[in-house]
């Protein structure tokens, strides 16, 4: 008898452990709940589809970039979000109806910049010599979602890949070269 209690003791601490672990992750989870999302097709300068580009944003506020793409030049290229949602890889020069990058702050550009980050300033998208690159990285600095620093204003937002690497500190681009891709974000 002493052995029964003992077990079902034993198997009410076990199952109320696990009934606590079940409630710790799904708080822990809530804050990877999607709240928004959008995407980006990305042609090349001649209109080519080489990739997509999928964004998310969570409960708490920060949006997840997923990058892939296949067939630029080898290297690192500099990515950013731009001012306006339309991409026109026929524009002189290519993509240029994007406008600038996008920055609702007006800071200095450059994520190493000790002046400030432009809201679309992005890590340096690396293609390995098959020419394929994947690039996820997480932003607080942009929402999908109404606010200041909305993707989805009144002239929307696009995403813009260039010829070279951002070297993240100079104004006005990080010399990152022309725009060799690009893509209007649309909200899913």
């Amino acid at each position: 008898m002493k052995t029964i209690r003992r077990r079902i003791r034993t198997n009410s601490w076990l199952i109320m452990g696990l009934g606590m672990t079940g409630l710790l992750t799904s708080c822990a989870d809530h804050n990877s709940v999607t709240r928004a999302a959008a995407t980006v097709n990305l042609v090349n300068t001649s209109g080519n589809s080489i990739g997509t580009a999928n964004l998310t944003e969570n409960s708490s506020g920060t949006v997840t970039l997923d990058v892939k793409v296949n067939g630029l030049p080898a290297g690192s290229h500099g990515i950013h979000f731009h001012e306006v949602g339309v991409a026109d890889p026929k524009a002189s020069p290519a993509f240029s109806t994007s406008g600038e990058h996008y920055n609702p702050a007006s800071k200095k550009h450059g994520i190493s910049n000790p002046q400030g980050t432009h809201a679309g300033d992005l890590a340096n998208l690396e293609v390995d010599a098959q020419g394929n690159g994947r690039l996820t990285t997480t932003t607080d600095r942009i929402t999908l979602t109404e606010g200041a620093t909305t993707l989805f204003d009144a002239n929307g937002s696009s995403l813009i890949i260039h010829a070279n690497t951002d070297d993240q500190v100079t104004d006005p681009s990080g010399n990152s070269g022309g725009r060799i891709a690009g893509g209007v974000v649309v909200k899913q």
